[in-house]
């Protein structure tokens, strides 16, 4: 039988499927995002809702075949298919004619017509919604936190989390070279490192081609895997490195930096949101957009109250701002400073109001 005529027969079982904050809505779609971030469930539900005739094709399942664009258009109409699903496009071959294509992939190339949907993992809000093993927001956040934000893990059981996070980051790379950038990246998450600090940091412990070394980061920013937050107004000045899952802090390194975690994590959440969020001296993030300072500071007391505001006040006439958030493991609490409203939150309250 043909490839494509086995492709066309294989068809995604139906499912029920969680609603996410995000979804394909443009029949034109490239879905970019890291390994396990939901891609292809969108597209699974993509492809339920609209209830059409699809060919479905994965490119890392066919790395043999060399596609002919005109074989593929032919199929295409002879089996009057509307809905052409490429996962892991490369960009090798031509896309056909057709009523619909959604692509996934690594490395995104802007194609006319094509509307792009970043897709990040599970915010907290939405990881409540697909925990249903947790009976409680308290018990859903400590597993947040330990295991991290990749819907795939809540079905594991908890002793085989931690594995399967490790397993992941091996799945990212495709040798072991991009293996140690990756672990590399991750052991120096939520600090402020340049490339080029990274790659002298590396090259002390391994021959690396500097070329292949910044394709390789130019690669994991491209599709979120990492992320660098800039300082606000100076986008030439060192950045602020996260990675899209704060758990995998504690598959890499023995030495657990919680407030590393913590902040990482306080970043994805606003960065599911606000795209414009950066850091600023003496403040963790700001949002212009939001005029917002947020701090992280997982376990406040009310004595660092007067260092606090001695920042605050320090910066007041650089940033614009008229909220300021303390993101906390459990305080509560509300006050003002300098007749600024600031709120001390737990982590998951903050984020659900975010």
């Amino acid at each position: 039988m043909d490839t494509l005529e086995i492709l066309y027969e294989n068809k995604i079982q139906a499912s029920t499927f969680l609603e996410r904050k995000i979804k394909i809505t443009e029949p034109f779609t490239i879905l970019i995002g890291p390994k396990l971030s939901g891609k292809s469930y969108l597209i699974y539900d993509y492809i339920q809702n609209e209830q059409k005739e699809y060919l479905y094709i994965d490119i890392n399942d066919l790395k043999d075949l060399k596609f002919d664009s005109e074989k593929l258009q032919n199929f295409i109409n002879e089996k009057d298919i509307k809905i052409l699903v490429i996962e892991n496009y490369d960009y090798s071959f031509n896309l056909p004619i057709i009523e619909s294509i959604i692509i996934s992939t690594n490395i995104y190339k802007h194609i006319n017509k094509f509307a792009k949907l970043e897709v990040m993992p599970l915010d907290f809000e939405e990881y409540l919604s697909f925990d249903i093993k947790h009976q409680n927001t308290t018990n859903s956040f400590n597993s947040f936190l330990k295991y991290g934000n990749i819907a795939e893990l809540i079905d594991y059981k908890d002793n085989k989390k931690q594995n399967r996070n490790k397993e992941i980051i091996q799945l990212i790379n495709q040798n072991n070279t991009s293996y140690k950038i990756l672990e590399l990246l991750i052991r120096n998450t939520s600090l402020l490192k340049s490339t080029f600090w990274l790659y002298n940091e590396l090259k002390k412990t391994m021959k690396i081609s500097k070329d292949f070394f910044y394709k390789q980061i130019k690669e994991f920013e491209q599709n979120n895997t990492i992320i660098f937050c800039p300082k606000y107004n100076s986008p030439n000045t060192t950045k602020k490195l996260f990675i899209y899952n704060h758990a995998f802090m504690h598959s890499v390194s023995f030495n657990k930096n919680f407030n590393a975690v913590f902040s990482n994590m306080i970043f994805l959440e606003i960065y599911s949101r606000y795209k414009d969020v950066c850091y600023y001296d003496k403040i963790d993030f700001y949002i212009p957009s939001s005029k917002t300072i947020i701090l992280v500071i997982p376990f406040y007391i009310n004595i660092q109250l007067a260092s606090i505001s001695a920042k605050i006040l320090s910066i007041k006439d650089d940033i614009e701002f008229d909220n300021i958030n303390i993101v906390t493991i459990s305080n509560q609490h509300s006050l003002y400073i300098d007749d600024i409203p600031c709120e001390v939150m737990p982590f998951y309250e903050w984020a659900l109001g975010l």
